[in-house]
């Protein structure tokens, strides 16, 4: 009997001592991590949405991001022009920043001097836009993605 007080009371005085904690929700912030497939491009005005336009079909573009780095490669049928790009990436709540390290021989002849996009970033669960901007600031044109995993 002895012994099954002791243990009682110590059970007692560690239940006593234990800080019980509701677990709190956390705050969910999305991740641009994974893998995403164009849906469709808007072009703007440079504050609205003045036209949207959608692949055609058999055209394919895919951007994957993991670990700061960056990887996208387009496939349009009936043509022999290579389109991809390959770096790394930085992302906060509003702005995504891509800096190619090497990309195709196409995408090299209309790319900017230090291969360097400055985007706004709209980040959902399953989708994001990334939209170009002009020197003021103004929207110029997006890309919308679907995460695909």
């Amino acid at each position: 009997m002895r012994k099954l007080s002791v243990l009682v009371l110590l059970f007692l005085i560690l239940v006593l001592t234990t800080n019980f904690t509701v677990p709190t929700k956390k705050s969910y912030h999305p991740s641009i991590e994974g893998t995403w497939e164009l849906i469709n491009r808007y072009n703007y005005d440079g504050v609205n949405i003045t036209d949207t336009l959608t692949p055609a079909t058999g055209f394919n573009q895919i951007k994957m991001f993991y670990n700061g780095k960056v990887m996208w490669t387009r496939y349009t049928p009936n043509q022999s022009v290579e389109w991809f790009g390959y770096g790394t990436y930085e992302t906060t709540d509003s702005t995504l920043t891509e800096r190619l390290e090497y990309m195709s021989a196409s995408m090299r002849r209309i790319a900017n001097e230090n291969m360097e996009w400055h985007m706004e970033l709209q980040l959902e669960n399953n989708t994001y836009t990334q939209i170009n901007l002009d020197e003021e600031g103004g929207r110029i044109a997006s890309e919308n993605y679907r995460r695909i995993n």
